[in-house]
């Protein structure tokens, strides 16, 4: 345990974790030699271009898509977080990307696969075709953009999956203190930083979740679902890293 907490401070690059949020996207960023702080942007594409100094970008959007049939990844986060795992909400196909229409994705699932999409999954097609454009058109963003699952990260900072949703105030509490243990100042500083109306509090705490994975990343102890990652037609992984 200690070796491991040896290597996990032995980062040399600078790290961000990312959620989006009303306004767009929050960044909570960790830079070399600098205070931590927090960022809202409009649109992915901004993000990348302020974190261009940025090594490791853990972001809570899927990213590898599947044609058909749904991810490894997606299925095993599921088993592991048990009594939360219904917030790993399945991936979209790849087809329904170009959807206008909640109506016309659910049409293009069922076409392949004889089921509807839920309005749930439907509700963040937008901001998956926003990373997804950007990472398909930019191979070095891709190289340090990563996937994760805030309640994957919180379940392997915390040994066991979190006790309560992050929508009651029980849930963010639980959150909130397992962040402030490691990032105390700085939670409180982000927090006063933004209208709740732009950036929720369950969003910011998904970004600092986020940031925890990204410096397991950066320091070589980040565990990745499957360990065998396959990647899509566009050579995405599809995979969660925690």
């Amino acid at each position: 345990m200690k070796k491991q907490r040896d290597r996990q401070r032995r980062v040399t690059a600078s790290i961000a974790g990312v959620d989006g949020c009303p306004a767009g996207w929050i960044a909570v960023i960790e830079r070399l030699g600098a205070p931590l702080c927090a960022s809202i942007f409009a649109r992915f594409e901004e993000l990348l271009k302020s974190l261009s100094d940025v090594g490791v970008i853990a972001v809570d959007i899927p990213i590898g898509l599947p044609e058909r049939g749904a991810r490894d990844c997606d299925v095993e986060a599921r088993r592991r977080l048990g009594v939360r795992g219904s917030s790993v909400f399945p991936a979209p196909l790849r087809p329904v990307l170009n959807a206008v229409s909640y109506e016309e994705a659910s049409r293009v699932r069922f076409e392949i696969e004889g089921k509807r999409m839920s309005r749930q999954a439907f509700g963040i097609v937008k901001k998956i075709r926003e990373v997804d454009l950007a990472l398909v058109e930019s191979p070095p963003a891709r190289r340090k953009v990563v996937e994760v699952h805030p309640e994957l990260s919180f379940a392997t900072w915390r040994g066991r999956p979190m006790q309560n949703s992050k929508r009651k105030s029980a849930g963010k509490a639980e959150r909130r203190e397992l962040i402030r243990g490691h990032w105390r100042d700085a939670l409180e500083r982000c927090e006063a930083s933004f209208a709740r109306k732009a950036c929720g509090l369950d969003d910011l705490y998904d970004a600092f979740a986020a940031l925890w994975s990204a410096r397991r990343v950066a320091s070589g102890v980040a565990v990745q679902l499957p360990v065998s990652a396959p990647v899509d037609k566009h050579n995405l992984p599809m995979r969660i890293v925690a």
